[in-house]
């Protein structure tokens, strides 16, 4: 993306922003709702999705608290490559993926659309920025003076994405590039909860080998102890699969080495501020593929429940069978959990994560009189 295209998408922030809206505070929630959602997209790699009127509608009496974000990327409709036919996904054409910034001004203008009551339910999240871009920061800042009250993170933002780290223009994102430092020290700084997704391994990687990025991400976190981070999907993806302890391992233990990355991240006393979601429908084929791996997957969970949050990872979903598919596959999950330690990972860590960041945030801006 160049930078003419960068700040022409951040002057459209600007002329967006029409007035102060009204402070978030935490939400009250009726003891009904069984879970909130630390990783949600309201629109989709063309930039559509669901009203937010009628996501509210789907939340209904079952999701208290949403995370919500865009995507960052759109998706371009290049006719020398698929003609007439229109992509709405990055895996449906070899067209380059680039960076959307407008998506922060339309989340803020959607969320800001609503009541106090209803704004109370939803933490929005900039994402509109390049993460190899030293500007990037700068981005973000303008983002919180544009739209003060509103934001209380940064994220989903991807670092390594099988198939889509590929496909976006411009330079490849690293675990290593200065501009993500800047990105993170911002963050802890205005105290910005942070959602990023970076694969720990490549697709297809050879079993018993070092995942190739587990070091470099190990590193950054170290790196930057101030600033709270959830690592989205716990490093897997859709072709990038939990560690095997080595190739003569039977299906049956493809998590066990995985679950030992995991657990020795949630054990480093100085990398106390690291937290797991566990959003996805293919993260959620991992920790179900078979009752002794969910076992697994519960043991560690209940060793360590302040530090897991559910997410669906949905985008844009137009019913509440597609909303909440996710959470109800989870359901033999949730029965090896202790109570406790399932309302923590379903409602309890999101609050006091997001909770925190809503006040923090607030008096970030507060403080450089926006």
């Amino acid at each position: 993306m160049t930078r003419q295209l960068y700040y022409s998408a951040t002057a459209l922030l600007v002329m967006a922003a029409a007035q102060r809206p009204v402070l978030g505070q935490a939400a009250s929630r009726p003891t009904t709702y069984q879970w909130d959602d630390s990783h949600f997209h309201l629109t989709n790699y063309i930039q559509e999705g669901t009203d937010i009127r009628d996501f509210l509608r789907l939340m209904g009496t079952h999701v208290g608290r949403v995370a919500l974000f865009g995507i960052p990327l759109q998706q371009t409709w290049s006719y020398r490559n698929s003609g007439d036919y229109a992509p709405t996904y990055y895996l449906q054409t070899d067209a380059p993926l680039y960076y959307y910034s407008f998506t922060d001004a339309f989340i803020a203008m959607a969320y800001r659309s609503l009541s106090p009551e209803q704004r109370a339910r939803f933490d929005p999240m900039i994402t509109g920025f390049n993460p190899a871009d030293m500007y990037a920061a700068d981005h973000i800042k303008r983002v919180l003076k544009t739209f003060p009250g509103v934001f209380s993170g940064i994220g989903e933002f991807t670092i390594h994405k099988e198939f889509v780290s590929p496909k976006v223009a411009g330079e490849v994102a690293s675990l290593t590039n200065p501009a993500l430092d800047r990105i993170l020290d911002l963050a802890g700084e205005a105290g910005l909860v942070v959602i990023l997704h970076s694969d720990i391994d490549v697709p297809f990687a050879k079993p018993g080998a070092e995942p190739v990025y587990l070091t470099q991400m190990k590193a950054l976190l170290r790196r930057h102890p101030k600033t709270t981070i959830i690592w989205a999907h716990m490093g897997l993806g859709r072709v990038v699969h939990p560690v095997q302890a080595s190739a003569s391992a039977p299906a049956t233990e493809r998590n066990s080495n995985q679950a030992a990355i995991v657990e020795g991240i949630l054990a480093d006393p100085g990398l106390r501020h690291v937290y797991f979601d566990i959003s996805w429908d293919e993260v959620a084929k991992y920790i179900l593929s078979s009752p002794e791996i969910t076992r697994r997957t519960a043991a560690v969970i209940s060793r360590y429940p302040d530090r897991f949050l559910f997410g669906s990872d949905v985008v844009a979903p137009k019913d509440t069978t597609q909303y909440y598919a996710v959470f109800n596959s989870y359901r033999q999950l949730w029965s090896l959990l202790s109570p406790d330690a399932s309302e923590k990972v379903r409602k309890g860590n999101y609050e006091r994560l997001f909770d925190a960041g809503r006040t923090k945030v607030r008096a970030y801006e507060r403080a450089q009189g926006w």
